[in-house]
């Protein structure tokens, strides 16, 4: 595969030259409407200021840093207040889909920083319903046509930045949808990653995206948290590799990526979210080494542009006035560039939430003196840009600050071409490049190998020779809502596992479907804490199932999730199923049938009775579109999983918290069994599982002595990988990391190399992992990663549990 530049700057700086090497770059500019344009647009430049002369700042072979230094000194108060604040776009704060009569008296007279989700139709949201997000070319040339506003009609012409979300593909209608992050996650392939962030970006920029808020690098080590779906995994080595890939995936294309949510957002305490996100459980140490760690690399490595500043506080400091965070750490520890732009109502909740702020006025000085950029919430601009002008006034924030903050904005803008070329300009390639085939294709992909087989005990593949009867049954069999979310597309036909499997052998294998219970019903959630049998309308329901499993050789139930019971502010106190699934369940394992569970679901679940009970099963997670077709081409055979878990499947929420990586005899049991003296011990699925219908055999570790590179001592791991089935197969090696002796506190051990391949039946292939100074350090009591001379022991294998091959080496 072909990738990576270097930095986003090369790339950048490439697409600019390319601009103005092309004919005529001004004249295929498309907009909605024909007025006559202003005489500003010249071969080589726009005259944004329209005083008739091409300043610094317009000069796109001038140095950024000397253009945005002219910019500066040409903006007046009013013009730097209106870079630090978002405008939401149509249906959210703005009233109009394209720029209309009354505009030059709104306070975005003198620009804006960034548009957010303008007229992209966003799921569950029916006032943002617009007839512009679709086709493709005529939102192009709607954002043209809001842009031509910034560039044409304010004194300056200072472009707007135009942002979206796109977590599982980008949040726009009609976009290729994709698994969501924890499913993404688990498919351990760091270039399918990178082929995502690469379709999200195309598709962005070609329907006038600028920025994309992606992807999302907290950790989901607390599986009641609510956005455990939005999440890669818990494991921050894992995580922080998906991270740089989806990252350079989408600035290699010239869109901004956008990190959330910074920092240690997901581990409030008990897991709460909704009003709380509040008291993340976490010390210095912790911090640095595993909360940061896939932010920092995606900032040092990947060179990100954008950074979300989060809801919650650290140490008793909200994270959105955190000048230690925001300032120290990001800027001038790790070098970041572009603009930090805050979560909706962060600002806010400095008052509202954390009390630490008198009033709003204090929120909005306390916030952009700690370092953030723009204000972002779903009220207008002028709510932040007034109170923000008071502050310049009276003295409380400095010119200096002021000029600072907007300096990172106008950087972004630049390095992103908008001062050059802030139009789409081949707006009808919008329609091609939007869910075209070979995005389709890598979004099917993406779901097959997100899937993870838990159990087998040889009922998978099903054999179509056998003619069995199938019930398809559960409140997900039919059910598609929970593959639309929020920060993704909409508008896209998902196929349901029922609609997969009636396709898969159209009239050669009997499907029944029954619906078997809801995902919940009005006793749920009091129905955990209480023990409240099932309501007549749930009890007739698996009634119904009963009677229907009696006709049928084979149950296939299909549980988890919907969009009720997991997602933003839908944090549990159980990780059981949700409702009466648990019941049905029970009833069906009474009928003495062939039981094969698909999983349906945004974070881990205690399904110890499915694990003890069930034939075979299959977690699916939230699975995009082609949702249905993947699962059953897994359970008829005609696609051998290889997915991994990126989190830990606990067996009951009273372990909590339980998680990979972890610190020596933290989560040790009381006994050699699962179920000890008075606790319940180990892990229902570890951190990395994930079986196959081939079996893979380890052999020929090598580990070569540590060779000196500019003195970055590494060391080479090599050992072969067997496929001994009789089938084709993938498999994902794991090399893991112990260090055996330390001045303070490890992890009982690190991944520090993964990779996900394919080898035929009987094919060996030899692995090479090249692991330097940096994968043996480790935080010191400072903050400060150190390397200790001593003793480590390399491990690989198929799980974090299932380590094959081991050697102690000394370093």
């Amino acid at each position: 595969m072909q990738h990576k530049t270097t930095t986003v700057f090369n790339v950048i700086a490439f697409l600019l030259i390319l601009t103005f090497l092309s004919h005529n770059s001004f004249s295929q500019r498309h907009f909605i409407y024909k007025k006559k344009r202003k005489n500003i647009y010249f071969e080589d430049y726009i005259d944004l200021n329209k005083n008739g002369k091409k300043d610094f700042y317009e000069d796109p072979e001038i140095d950024v840093e000397v253009r945005i230094a002219d910019l500066l000194k040409q903006m007046t108060l009013e013009e730097k207040t209106c870079q630090l604040a978002t405008l939401y776009g149509y249906g959210r704060v703005l009233k109009d889909p394209l720029p209309a009569k009354g505009w030059e008296n709104e306070i975005w007279k003198d620009g804006i920083g960034n548009i957010d989700e303008h007229l992209n139709s966003v799921a569950y949201h029916p006032e943002a319903e617009t007839k512009f997000s679709e086709p493709p070319a005529l939102h192009a040339k709607a954002i043209n046509e809001t842009q031509r506003f910034f560039v044409e009609e304010t004194r300056l012409g200072i472009p707007a930045d135009f942002t979206t979300e796109g977590i599982r593909g980008l949040c726009h209608k009609g976009a290729t949808s994709f698994p969501s992050q924890i499913g993404q996650g688990s498919t351990w392939n760091t270039d399918l990653i990178y082929e995502i962030g690469c379709i999200t970006a195309l598709e962005a920029k070609s329907l006038g995206y600028t920025n994309v808020y992606s992807p999302v690098l907290d950790l989901a080590r607390d599986p009641r948290w609510g956005r455990v779906l939005s999440c890669y995994g818990e494991d921050p080595f894992l995580v922080s590799r998906m991270g740089m890939e989806m990252v350079e995936g989408l600035q290699d294309h010239g869109v901004a990526s956008t990190l959330k949510h910074f920092a240690v957002y997901s581990i409030p305490k008990g897991g709460r979210d909704g009003a709380a996100k509040t008291d993340p459980q976490c010390g210095m140490r912790d911090l640095h080494s595993i909360h940061l760690y896939p932010f920092k690399k995606a900032v040092t490595t990947a060179h990100a542009l954008g950074v979300m500043s989060s809801y919650n506080d650290f140490d008793g400091v909200p994270v959105s006035s955190s000048s230690f965070l925001l300032d120290s750490l990001l800027r001038k520890q790790w070098g970041f560039q572009g603009y930090v732009v805050s979560d909706s109502w962060a600002v806010g909740g400095l008052h509202g939430r954390h009390f630490i702020a008198d009033d709003f006025k204090d929120c909005v000085e306390k916030s952009i003196k700690a370092g953030l950029n723009v204000r972002t919430n779903f009220s207008p601009p002028e709510d932040f840009i007034f109170p923000l002008r008071e502050l310049i006034d009276e003295g409380k924030i400095s010119e200096q600050t002021l000029n600072d903050r907007v300096r990172d904005v106008l950087r972004v803008k630049f390095l992103l071409g908008l001062f050059d070329k802030p139009y789409v300009e081949e707006f009808k390639k919008a329609n091609h490049y939007v869910h075209r085939d070979e995005h389709a294709s890598i979004a099917k992909l993406a779901t097959l190998e997100s899937i993870v087989l838990l159990k087998n005990d040889g009922f998978l593949p099903l054999d179509r020779k056998k003619k069995q009867k199938i019930l398809v049954c559960g409140p997900n069999a039919k059910y598609i809502n929970n593959s639309i979310g929020r920060y993704g597309p909409s508008g896209n036909e998902v196929i349901s596992v029922w609609e997969g499997l009636e396709e898969i052998d159209k009239g050669k294998v009997k499907i029944d479907y029954c619906k078997g219970c809801d995902h919940y019903d009005e006793n749920w959630p009091a129905n955990e804490i209480y023990d409240i049998p099932p309501s007549n309308t749930q009890q007739a329901l698996i009634d119904e199932a009963i009677e229907k499993a009696k006709e049928n050789d084979v149950i296939i139930l299909v549980l988890g999730d919907n969009q009720e019971t997991v997602g933003e502010n839908k944090s549990r106190t159980s990780l059981n199923l949700p409702g009466n699934q648990k019941d049905l369940v029970k009833a069906m394992i009474k009928t003495g049938k062939t039981i094969i569970a698909i999983l349906i679901n945004g974070r881990p679940l205690t399904i110890n009775t499915l694990d003890l009970k069930a034939n075979a099963i299959i977690e699916a997670w939230l699975p995009g579109e082609y949702g249905g077709e993947a699962i059953a081409e897994v359970l008829f055979g005609d696609y051998n999983p290889g997915g991994k878990l990126s989190l830990t499947f606990p067996r009951t929420v009273g372990q909590l918290p339980f998680n990979f990586p972890c610190k020596p005899k933290s989560q040790a049991g009381q006994s050699q069994k699962p179920i000890g003296v008075t606790r319940v011990s180990g892990a229902l699925y570890p951190f990395g599982h994930g079986l196959s219908y081939s079996d893979f055999e380890y052999s020929g570790l090598q580990i070569s002595e540590p060779h000196d590179q500019d003195h970055d001592n590494y060391i080479i791991v090599s050992f072969n990988v067997k496929n001994v089935s009789n089938c084709s197969g993938e498999e994902v090696p794991q090399l893991y990391i112990n260090d055996k002796i330390s001045s303070l506190v490890t992890f009982e051990k690190v991944l520090r190399g993964f990779k996900r391949i394919r080898l035929d039946k009987g094919e060996t292939s030899k692995l090479t992992f090249i692991l330097s100074q940096e994968d043996f350090m480790f935080i010191d009591a400072s903050g400060k990663m150190i390397f200790e001379p001593g003793e480590f022991e390399i491990m690989v294998g198929s799980s974090s549990e299932d380590t094959r091959l081991s050697r102690v080496i000394k370093l």
